[in-house]
């Protein structure tokens, strides 16, 4: 991360998305803008001088004129999460530096279909390739694969109606693991490789897919659209487990 200086962001808004997730939009005088998949540090400094870093991904597709979003996760006993839930305010101020990552980018070039598989926050990145898509008018076939305990636990999930009923070849796939509605018809079970291979079915195995979210849930996943044929290449992960928060 050398050369990447830190910023002052300043809050521009807070939104509730769902019960502990919470999104952030910042403005940063000088942002450079990202390339959707890419993430932000970030550096809270108490007023004896303590500080404590976090990285984030970026929710929010490029081009909102030096704005950027951050929906996070608020950890149980964790040092910044709780802090960016519970106390800040519009108008409060700390310090980002990024974007940062080059790896796990998708920037709407590319015509092959898209394959975008999360479970539970690890949606965020994604989102950020799901938006970017629908701004720039992306020809490109795209399936979203999203795990969610219940169906209360999914993230933007009237967005993600919205850009679905859009009729531009985005697909949305929810399973949910641990409560469904009545009537539920969808899947009810954790990502496997018959639920890989059902999906690729539609999608398409020249797919380019990106892979976000707990650990095992990106191993499992990885390994099985490998196992299903696709090459090493085409698929890109970033995961997360736990950390302090």
């Amino acid at each position: 991360m050398a050369g990447l200086a830190w910023e002052i962001a300043t809050i521009a808004a807070l939104k509730d998305e769902r019960l502990h997730v919470k999104t952030i939009t910042l403005d940063v005088a000088g942002w450079a803008d990202h390339r959707p998949g890419q993430h932000v540090d970030i550096r809270l400094t108490a007023e004896d001088g303590y500080q404590a870093q976090r990285s984030y991904s970026i929710a929010s597709a490029p081009g909102m004129n030096g704005r950027l979003e951050l929906t996070i996760e608020r950890v149980e006993g964790g040092e910044v999460s709780p802090f960016l839930h519970d106390e800040v305010v519009v108008g409060d101020r700390f310090e980002v530096r990024g974007p940062i990552g080059g790896y796990f980018v998708w920037d709407g070039s590319a015509p092959d279909p898209l394959l975008l598989v999360a479970g539970g926050s690890g949606i965020v990145p994604l989102m950020a390739m799901a938006r970017h898509r629908a701004r720039v008018g992306s020809s490109a076939p795209c399936t979203m694969l999203l795990s969610s305990r219940t169906p209360a636990d999914i993230i933007y999930a009237t967005e993600l109606e919205t850009l679905a009923a859009s009729a531009d070849g985005l697909r949305v796939v929810h399973t949910l693991t641990r409560e469904q509605p009545s009537g539920w018809t969808g899947y009810s079970r954790r990502i496997d490789s018959a639920m890989l291979e059902e999906v690729l079915g539609s999608t398409g195995k020249s797919a380019n897919v990106f892979v976000c979210g707990p650990t095992p849930l990106v191993e499992v996943a990885a390994t099985s659209l490998v196992g299903l044929g696709l090459a090493p290449s085409q698929v890109r992960t970033e995961r997360f487990g736990p950390s302090g928060g």
